[in-house]
């Protein structure tokens, strides 16, 4: 809805609330009678303060992102005791994530002026090992990602300036509390910090603690903040589980420079440092190249002659060259035409999108052409004046980081290697022969703790190729590889272009009641490998892990989505037997593990 698009009226979302929710659900249900499937998700919000109002908008902005949230919330205050003490209601709960909303208040003990500095080292060891024990009780008991916020700073100096850096001074006690939680973080996976030190600071530190709302009703910020919060707490949990977009697609003329290069000619666009304005555009062409390193894929559509669009970025002082994007799409077509070609020339949804243009007609054109069900439409942000591009992309969340593997580093490179691998095909009159001149290698092994962070990205992002779609975070992936009943396996596949990381993932279960038959509960592989034979390749090392277990039959299932018709048959090919299909096309396979003859013709496996 374009109600929560970055910035948002938080007056008007706290007001309109309830109709809104009433709509997001019917989109909700509409979406799932179309066939999609919407991730249901059970947070726990355990508070310092009162959190009632963090739940509304929270729902709200998690439901506007396909997650429909089931919510345990504590007693005021009661955050601690919870966890610790083993609320029987929270364990029963069983949470897919915990939320830990504490604040400034409920730091107990500040340092005072006639502390020495060893008492205030005493006192901030103890605070740190307050909350460590909570997150340690509370991964060990329910082995699911936790989210702390750290602390905003406080509304008042004591000390005036020197508070920021005595040792005595709430704001320096405070930082290295922060600093302290963010070491934690930094060493424990499955942990986020929800920087409300940040949000708060944009915001506006005297309003966002405005004593009133603490005395009044317990809250650790004022109602109108509430929304700020919500939303950036919102985009931490839909990056845990997958609903992060993937491109950037940018239009060229007022938005990545100042003017139109096919009429000012690309020698008179304002780039570089000459001019302040010439400077915004190079500082929001510098923002949008660091995305590659986070695995961001950069695209153009703009309506422009080819040769003059490459002018432009060929300047000698433009931060962005043509090599930094995997599409260009200079032409007069319609630019919701472009970007739908590009989605299907990168093999992603148009829902994985973030379009970029000045002219508000342009987008409102994509918003209107483009269409999807909730949490999966094409982003289609207000971009206003180019001094506010990298404040309204920045706090929209669309790539917020919670996962980094090495294979983020490299994406573009992958892509760019595949438009390489469609070159060369076509000069092959026999696919086989096209197969073998890759010269591919597979590394086909038990899920590895140096992988965990890319398998849990893939579970939340492979759409097609995915059988069951079961999303998984990577506490989840951690448990599975550490069940002694379960069968795991990752597929990495490299060629002569160059390296694809990890592109297929399986696992599954050991049946409690009868060791002799194996559930395949997770099959997915990146398109971007597709018919290159790592599916036959996979299945081979399957089904050998499978002898080597004395498992005799293997089954597997088939869930059918929106977006995954094409693996619908997978088990077919391999020569398994359908034994059930209901109404809803969910569909059972199964076959014999004896007498599988390995089907990989092309691929050298862990050699």
């Amino acid at each position: 809805m374009k109600e929560f698009e970055y910035p948002f009226d938080s007056a008007y979302l706290l007001k309109k609330r309830k109709s809104i929710k009433r709509e997001l659900l019917a989109e909700i249900e509409a979406a799932k009678a179309g066939g999609a499937k919407i991730l249901e998700k059970r947070i726990a919000i355990l508070g310092g303060s009162t959190t009632h109002d963090i739940r509304d908008m929270l729902e709200l902005f998690l439901l506007n992102n396909g997650i429909q949230p089931e919510f345990y919330e504590s007693e005021y205050d009661q955050y601690w005791n919870d966890v610790m003490f083993d609320n029987a209601e929270l364990v029963e709960f069983k949470p897919d994530i915990i939320f830990i909303h504490t604040s400034t208040r409920n730091i107990r003990n500040f340092p005072t002026m006639r502390d020495s500095r060893e008492t205030v080292d005493t006192l901030l060891s103890a605070q740190l090992a307050h909350f460590e024990a909570l997150w340690q009780k509370a991964a060990e008991t329910y082995k699911c990602p936790i989210i702390q916020n750290n602390f905003e700073q406080t509304f008042y100096r004591l000390l005036g300036n020197r508070d920021a850096w005595d040792y005595r001074g709430h704001l320096n006690f405070v930082s290295h509390l922060n600093q302290k939680f963010y070491e934690y973080a930094q060493t424990h996976e499955n942990f986020y910090i929800n920087d409300i030190n940040y949000i708060a600071s944009c915001y506006g530190l005297q309003k966002w603690a405005d004593p009133f709302y603490w005395h009044m009703y317990k809250y650790a910020l004022c109602m109108d903040a509430i929304p700020e919060f919500a939303y950036n707490l919102a985009n931490i949990i839909k990056s845990v589980y997958g609903k992060n977009k993937k491109a950037v697609v940018c239009d060229l003329d007022n938005t990545l420079w100042g003017g139109i290069v096919g009429d000012d000619g690309a020698e008179n666009i304002e780039i570089g440092q000459e001019t302040s304005v010439g400077q915004l555009y190079s500082e929001f062409q510098g923002y949008l190249k660091a995305h590659k390193d986070l695995g961001v894929l950069l695209t153009i559509d703009s309506k422009n002659d080819e040769e003059n669009a490459l002018a432009g970025l060929n300047r000698p002082d433009s931060i962005l060259k043509p090599d930094d994007f995997i599409v260009i799409k200079a032409n007069w077509n319609p630019k919701d035409r472009n970007l739908l070609e590009t989605a299907n020339e990168l093999n992603i949804g148009s829902d994985a999108m973030v379009f970029i243009d000045d002219n508000p007609a342009e987008r409102e054109i994509v918003r209107s052409q483009i269409v999807g069900s909730i949490g999966a439409k094409v982003a289609v942000p207000e971009m206003t004046a180019p001094e506010k591009y990298i404040n309204i992309l920045d706090r929209s969340g669309f790539f917020e980081v919670t996962q980094f593997s090495t294979d983020d580093l490299s994406r573009n490179e992958m892509y760019k290697a595949n438009a390489e691998r469609a070159k060369q095909q076509a000069s092959f009159a026999d696919y086989g022969e096209y197969l073998l001149s890759l010269k591919m290698k597979a590394e086909i092994k038990p899920f590895a703790p140096i992988y965990m962070s890319r398998i849990a990205q893939l579970t939340n992002k492979s759409n097609q190729f995915n059988l069951t779609t079961f999303r998984c975070t990577q506490a989840d992936i951690e448990r599975v590889a550490n069940a002694p009943n379960y069968i795991t396996l990752y597929g990495k596949l490299e060629d002569k272009f160059g390296d694809n990381g990890v592109v297929s993932v399986v696992f599954g279960h050991i049946d409690e009641k009868d060791s002799a038959i194996f559930h395949i509960d997770l099959w997915l592989m990146s398109c971007r490998v597709l018919k290159r034979d790592m599916e036959q390749s996979m299945m081979d090392s399957l089904m050998a892990e499978c002898a080597a277990h004395g498992i005799k039959t293997v089954k597997g299932y088939y869930y059918p989505t929106a977006k995954n018709k094409m693996v619908k048959e997978f088990f077919a090919q391999f020569g398994f037997e359908k034994t059930s299909e209901d109404e809803a096309g969910n569909t059972t396979w199964e076959r014999a593990v004896e007498k599988y003859q390995n089907l990989n013709r092309y691929i050298k496996v862990n050699e």
